[in-house]
């Protein structure tokens, strides 16, 4: 087995790494809501959101991996070294906001690292522009039209349901969490899963595997496989975060939520836009908080979350420059 092999296999095994990682990360967003109202325990909810995560791997596309795999960074300059740096970037901030209980986003860790890999390596003329201008403005307008959307759904739910007991919407509301639980699950799983499946295309693009930029169907499984496996380990602290912390939900919130997030998740996946699903389903539960009052949001902990975002880009891409800084050291370009 001849050392380019190689280094495709070790790398490619970094990125379903990552790929679960991401899982067990951004399970409390899958989860979350429908832990909290109780419509599911933990042990049922992860098991849901993993089997609608592997479920999105069909029927849904590749355009966000497209995005990521050839549209944010010149593919002339990307090398094994550069695709490390990258990974490890997007690992170990995914690993620091996981151990303090933050819900960062792991795809913005992905991209931060990727791209301060390549800026390391041969500077800012490396990044695509066009693809990072889509996701910066989603940086912004997911959480928002999440947050906008929920809003909307909870008060046409109120409304349409004013005359109900509390209990019977509560029983309606404990079905359709179901549903949009669902939901919510395969859009996380057809944004999320593409990303890396971007990756390593690019792996075995680079290392003449692959003519032209393409995915693989096994690289589709693949990635499926690893974020489910990683949803199914769940990242419980960040699920009291999400679900507890920032505003009491009650199941017609959770529908709301969830419905408003998989609307919001589905929308920029058919553009091909890499969005976090941490900060769409954050604006969605900020967004049902406000119906009720905005004194129900607990703004600290929004805030809190705000500043753990901002740092997102900027911090993995400089772990991931160091990672490819250290490599370099050493030869590996």
């Amino acid at each position: 087995m001849d050392s380019t092999l190689l280094a495709v296999i070790a790398l490619i095994a970094v990125a379903l790494i990552f790929d679960f990682i991401n899982g067990f990360h951004d399970a409390a967003n899958s989860i979350a809501t429908v832990v909290s109202t109780r419509v599911l325990t933990p042990g049922q909810a992860v098991l849901w959101a993993a089997a609608f995560n592997f479920l999105a791997a069909f029927g849904f596309g590749t355009a966000v991996a497209t995005t990521v795999g050839s549209g944010m960074i010149d593919l002339g300059i990307v090398t094994s070294a550069v695709i490390f740096g990258g990974l490890m970037g997007a690992i170990v901030w995914d690993l620091i906001t996981w151990w303090v209980g933050l819900p960062t986003s792991s795809s913005h860790a992905l991209v931060g690292g990727y791209a301060g890999a390549a800026i390391a390596k041969a500077g800012w003329t490396s990044l695509v522009a066009s693809g990072w201008t889509k996701t910066l403005i989603f940086i912004v307008l997911a959480p928002l039209l999440g947050m906008s959307l929920a809003l909307v759904l909870s008060v046409i739910t109120l409304w349409m349901f004013r005359d109900f007991s509390p209990r019977r919407v509560d029983s309606w509301f404990r079905r359709l969490q179901l549903v949009s639980a669902a939901l919510y699950s395969l859009g996380h799983g057809t944004n999320d899963a593409q990303k890396t499946m971007g990756i390593i295309a690019g792996v075995l693009l680079a290392g003449g595997y692959l003519q032209v930029f393409t995915i693989p169907f096994w690289v589709i499984i693949s990635a499926h496989i690893a974020i489910a496996l990683g949803t199914l380990s769940g990242g419980w602290r960040i699920v009291h975060t999400m679900g507890a912390k920032i505003t009491k939900l009650q199941p017609f919130g959770g529908f709301a939520a969830e419905t408003a997030g998989a609307i919001t998740l589905f929308t920029a996946s058919s553009l091909g836009i890499p969005v976090s699903t941490t900060h769409t389903i954050t604006g969605a539960i900020v967004g049902v908080g406000a119906v009720r009052r905005m004194s129900a949001v607990r703004w600290g902990v929004a805030g809190r979350i705000v500043w753990a975002w901002i740092f997102t880009i900027p911090a993995s891409a400089a772990i991931a420059a160091l990672t490819y800084r250290l490599l370099a050291l050493f030869g590996v370009q």
